[in-house]
C-alpha cells in the first residue's frame, strides 16, 4: 500500500468557512473522508500548519520515505523561499496543489518558490485538485 502525505498550510483549517465563493462550502476533514474512501488502497495521512517552520519540519519528516506528498502551502507557496528549499532537499515526489487558479488571482500568486522543485501542478479545480494530485501518485 502507498504512503501519500496530504500537507496544508495557513489558512486552510478555515475550508468551508473562509471566502466560500474561492475555497468552496466543505471543510477539509469531512473532505478528507470522502478521499480516503474513494482512494482506499493508498493509505493517505494529513497534516496541517498555520506555521512555516512546522510545515518543514514536517516534510523533512516523511519526505525520504512517504510514496509522495501533496503540498498546499497556501499563501507560502509565494513567499517563502524555505519551504521550496525543503521541496527541493527532500526525495519524495511533491505534487504542488492550490484550490484556485493563482493565475487568475493577484500577481502576486503568480510566484512559486515550490514549483521549481514539484513533479507536477494541479491548481483551479477546488477540492478536486487533491483527487487529481492522488491519482497521479497512484
Amino acid at each position: 500500500m502507498k504512503n501519500i502525505i496530504i500537507i496544508n498550510g495557513p489558512n486552510l483549517n478555515l475550508l468551508g468557512k473562509r471566502q466560500p465563493e474561492i475555497y468552496g462550502d466543505i471543510n477539509f476533514n469531512d473532505f478528507l473522508i470522502e478521499l480516503k474512501n474513494k482512494f482506499s488502497s493508498i493509505s493517505i495521512s494529513y497534516f496541517q500548519s498555520n506555521i512555516e517552520g512546522e510545515i518543514i519540519d514536517k516534510l523533512h519528516e516523511v519526505g525520504f520515505h512517504f510514496d509522495g506528498i501533496i503540498l498546499n502551502a497556501a499563501a507560502y507557496t509565494h513567499t517563502s523561499v524555505a519551504i521550496g528549499d525543503a521541496v527541493s532537499s527532500i526525495k519524495s515526489p511533491v505534487i504542488e496543489v492550490h484550490l484556485s487558479n493563482t493565475y487568475a488571482r493577484e500577481d502576486f500568486r503568480h510566484k512559486s518558490y515550490i514549483s521549481p522543485h514539484a513533479k507536477g501542478i494541479v491548481l483551479g479545480f477546488g477540492l478536486k485538485s487533491y483527487e487529481l494530485a492522488l491519482s497521479s501518485l497512484s
